[in-house]
């Protein structure tokens, strides 16, 4: 589905990423972890066009899109959510979530499918975003981004500062994704457990290069936590 090739990507003189290559599969998940500042975040701005690279391509089911637009990318197929729960504060969840539906073919029931997803949100329709717990704001960030039906989900720390009880539901719902395919999905994430649970190819990042890769599931835990501690 989406695969990076020798990247090197960066800001202004400093560069981040080091000759990156990796894949993600079709109907699958590739997970990406690594410390702070490992490059993990600059990856997927490359990959969804914020940054453009210095060398190097990615390519989304075989086409270089490595000049296209963030918006050219998206109506290809991709959905991001970066990290921080974004969404507009001042705006409902309801409001939140039809921005995304209005206008949109099949919107609305795409709205009501990301709400099966998310029941919580379902309560929340009338309160405005920002008085969201991080959790909430979390669940409606990926409503909003599923509400486009993507091919290519990437997903930036979705468990990150959010309250246990809601990782789980999150960590549910992204499992379930992943298992009834359709969908691809480049997870970046901390949480070492989930994420091999998840995906079925792993990297590890460190300084902007891939210092260690396997297949996923939870055979590879111990491995990966010893790559991450070198």
């Amino acid at each position: 589905m989406l695969r990076f090739e020798d990247v090197h990507a960066g800001y202004g003189r400093s560069t981040v990423l080091h000759g990156v290559s990796l894949a993600v599969p079709n109907d699958g998940v590739a997970a990406v972890l690594g410390h702070n500042g490992a490059g993990k975040s600059t990856l997927l701005r490359a990959a969804v066009g914020l940054i453009r690279l210095r060398s190097g391509m990615v390519l989304l089911d075989g086409e270089d899109i490595s000049r296209l637009a963030p918006h050219e990318r998206v109506a290809r197929g991709m959905a991001y959510v970066p990290q921080g729960q974004q969404s507009f504060p001042h705006l409902t969840t309801s409001e939140n979530l039809r921005l995304v539906a209005d206008g949109r073919r099949g919107g609305r029931e795409a709205m009501a499918e990301a709400l099966d997803l998310f029941p919580a949100l379902r309560e929340l329709m009338s309160r405005r975003a920002g008085l969201l717990s991080g959790g909430q704001r979390q669940q409606l960030a990926l409503a909003r981004a599923l509400i486009t039906r993507p091919r290519l989900l990437l997903l930036d720390e979705p468990t990150e500062g959010i309250q246990p009880s809601v990782v789980a539901e999150i960590e549910q719902t992204i499992l379930s994704l992943a298992a009834r395919g359709g969908m691809s999905v480049l997870l970046v994430e901390q949480h070492v457990g989930f994420a091999l649970r998840a995906a079925e190819r792993y990297y590890v990042l460190e300084a902007g290069r891939v210092t260690s890769t396997g297949d996923g599931g939870a055979g590879a835990e111990g491995t990966v936590r010893q790559a991450l501690t070198v």
